[in-house]
């Protein structure tokens, strides 16, 4: 399931709830709280049904390739992993649609693309990047939608992860033979465009340095390791800049709900850190 990533689709959420200004309009009532919580939950399905399901399907290719994985280990059966993914899809979907039926097609449109790049489109040098930068999209869209009306206004802001999304997974093809410095200078790119992208919208706000608080932080993160990854892409480097690629979505993450004014929600996303450093010394991140 992947815990560590799991902890970092929740602070998606937790970003787009910042986005959708719910945290100004609402009262801390259980009601308030509660939206949030099952919000939470339904992506914790939904991410953890998708990477088991990517399991599922590159059983036969994990035996050569990642024979340490559950399934080719010998752990778990294929049919215990494909009913794991189908009660955590499921827990997605109905939490989601216990707060609004706009939450739980999201969640039914993200299971749809994540089975989606699970069977199909990763094995795409194009489609692969954009189909997993489109499930990380429409979890910060999940978060907008806690208020239904925010989503017509800031729909767009999702782009920001797909197009983030979309750069990990061109670093991560490398992960088992190593990787092309064409593909890490244009993840470099990619993320150049995310940074300016979340300093854009922070200046309607003039929240800016709130936003660049957590971005230095951010950038450090990403880059420290995708240059060494650029200098020697060897696959060990490679699975450097992936891992932090993906723990650094949380800092990300708390940088946007800054860029929208929410603070406090941003320091308490970026508790998530260390509880995926954590899980990520425990389980595997790719």
């Amino acid at each position: 399931m992947r815990p560590a990533n799991i902890v970092t689709s929740v602070a998606d959420v937790l970003a787009g709830v910042a986005i959708s200004g719910y945290l100004v309009n609402e009262n801390l009532s259980p009601t308030y709280i509660s939206s949030i919580l099952l919000l939470s939950l339904s992506t914790i399905g939904l991410y953890g049904g998708g990477v088991v399901f990517n399991d599922v399907f590159d059983a036969e290719l994990d035996k050569i390739e990642r024979p340490e994985r559950p399934i080719p280990s010998g752990i778990i059966s294929k049919g215990e992993g494909s009913l794991l993914g189908i009660i955590l899809f499921a827990t997605g979907i109905i939490a989601a649609a216990m707060v609004s039926v706009l939450s739980g097609l999201i969640a039914v449109s993200i299971i749809i693309a994540a089975l989606v790049y699970d069977k199909w489109s990763k094995h795409n040098g194009f489609a692969g990047p954009f189909n997993m930068g489109l499930c990380r999209g429409l979890n910060l869209l999940l978060g907008i939608s806690i208020v239904i009306t925010a989503i017509s206004a800031w729909w767009f802001v999702a782009i920001i992860p797909i197009i983030y999304i979309a750069a990990i997974t061109m670093i991560s093809r490398g992960e088992v033979h190593g990787g092309s410095k064409s593909a890490l200078y244009s993840a470099a790119l990619f993320y150049c465009i995310v940074i300016a992208a979340i300093l854009f919208l922070s200046t309607g706000r003039d929240m800016i340095w709130w936003a660049a608080i957590f971005l230095i932080p951010f950038v450090w993160m990403i880059f420290y390791t995708l240059i060494k990854a650029i200098r020697l892409p060897s696959p060990q480097n490679i699975g450097k800049a992936v891992r932090a690629g993906v723990i650094a979505l949380i800092v990300m993450d708390a940088s946007m709900a800054a860029a929208f004014g929410a603070t406090v929600l941003a320091f308490l996303i970026i508790l998530l850190l260390p509880v995926s450093l954590w899980l990520a010394k425990i389980f595997a991140v790719t």
